[in-house]
């Protein structure tokens, strides 16, 4: 059949900014959004290093359109709104904080020559942070937290102080894990990588924003420099020739190509719920809907090892046979000889998890708890928890669901702080 090609006309309204490689827009017709419309420029050491680079601008709106939507996947919040066109996405308006927060898992470059000593591959763990504002005048200065927070910074209404701070930082090395993740299971290191954060003018929240392209990071296939494929290769040219634009352009290209099967699922696990009988489908279909917040499939199956062995065996069979990685949940009330069962006679793992009564409880706890030997299985009582197991199970396979469960805790953690933050204005 024929390709139809919908051209989607945006109307656009002032020019809110224009920066070295990109400009940004008001769009009239959706308050509280702006366009991203990328250039076809390349620039280095503060725009000493100046070039036009032919398709810059789509490769790198590719690549970041796709590394927002792998970050909003998992559940981090960014100003990513919808990729527009092959050169610019649309993205919530924010007033940008005007720091540069660096993030390293090896030591090269600027750190290498501020911190003389420090040989080239030393590995951060935990990662190094470090801030810089963005102050072209000075070549972007590195600064101190105490410095940011003496500046007493005020965006879209939101004063930046020692919580916003830190949940900036937080956020940041939550960024850099996922995405560090996500490279490796194209055998890249992830090296470093800076990015910023704005505050939305409508929410008021801190969110990612800016972008994350390839002059944002550095990428070193099977961790060799040599293979470096980031901006740094045009960094370093001795001089800009037809050629070396040719080679750093092949380069922008294969990581913008990379970067898509960075959001395609590796493995595909599943989890079997098996419960003794229909009276657990309530707590069941929490399990369920808990592996669904972590894309995980989930099959709902009643048997009972008690009542009928050779069944809850064949079911078993069913799930060995046809190569798919699963875990098996049991919900038995009651004396539990689902889990157990099971979990004698099968190499996969199983996760008890009981609905519990408060009559009874105490005592058909142990059922669940005192194996014979050579029994492995675990115990969780709660349907959510039995299931953030299973995906931490997965999580170690599959970075999908690894980003999931990593997004999830910076989120609690940053709910946290806003809780205490909240109280505290209130009790003055």
């Amino acid at each position: 059949g024929e390709a139809y090609i919908t051209i989607i006309v945006l109307k656009l309204g002032q020019k809110l900014n224009e920066g070295k490689t990109k400009q940004i827009f008001e769009l009239v017709d959706e308050p509280g959004h702006v366009l991203v419309q990328s250039k076809d420029q390349i620039t280095a050491g503060n725009a000493v290093r100046k070039d036009q680079m032919e398709g810059k601008a789509a490769i790198a709106n590719r690549t970041t359109s796709c590394v927002f939507k792998l970050l909003q996947e998992a559940g981090i919040k960014t100003a990513f709104v919808r990729q527009q066109s092959e050169t610019a996405f649309v993205a919530a308006h924010c007033e940008m904080i005007p720091i540069e927060w660096v993030c390293r898992r090896v030591a090269t470059g600027s750190f290498l020559k501020r911190n003389p000593g420090v040989k080239e591959g030393y590995r951060f763990s935990p990662l190094k942070m470090e801030m810089f504002f963005k102050d072209d005048a000075n070549n972007d200065p590195q600064w101190s937290e105490e410095q940011l927070l003496e500046t007493k910074f005020s965006l879209a209404g939101l004063n930046i102080g020692r919580c916003e701070v830190d949940i900036m930082n937080r956020s940041t090395v939550a960024i850099f894990e996922v995405l560090e993740r996500a490279w490796a299971t194209q055998n890249c290191t992830l090296v470093d990588m800076k990015i910023e954060f704005g505050v939305n003018v409508h929410t008021k929240e801190i969110v990612l924003a800016d972008v994350i392209d390839n002059d944002s990071w550095r990428l070193w296939p099977a961790g060799d420099r040599s293979q470096q494929k980031d901006k740094q290769v045009y960094r370093d040219l001795k001089e800009v020739t037809t050629e070396a634009m040719q080679m750093v352009k092949k380069n922008f290209e294969w990581v913008s190509e990379r970067v898509k099967l960075l959001l395609e699922p590796k493995a595909c696990g599943r989890v079997v719920v098996l419960m003794g009988s229909t009276s657990d489908l309530a707590h069941c279909e929490k399990i369920r809907k808990a592996c669904g917040s972590y894309g995980i499939h989930c099959v709902l199956r009643v048997t009972s090892a008690h009542k009928g062995p050779d069944e809850t065996l064949r079911i078993k069979a069913e799930y060995e046979g046809d190569g798919v990685p699963t875990v098996f949940v049991a919900v038995a009330g009651r004396s539990n000889g689902l889990g157990p069962v099971m979990s004698g006679n099968t190499a996969y793992p199983v996760i008890n998890c009981p609905p519990i009564t408060p009559d009874w409880g105490a005592q058909d706890i142990w059922s669940s708890l005192r194996m014979p030997s050579g029994l492995g299985c675990s115990t969780v009582l709660s349907p959510d928890a039995a299931a953030q197991f299973a995906a931490q199970i997965f999580g170690l396979s599959d970075h999908l669901v690894w980003s999931k469960l990593r997004a999830s805790m910076l989120n609690t953690w940053v709910s946290l702080k806003q809780a205490d933050k909240k109280l505290q204005a209130c009790s003055l």
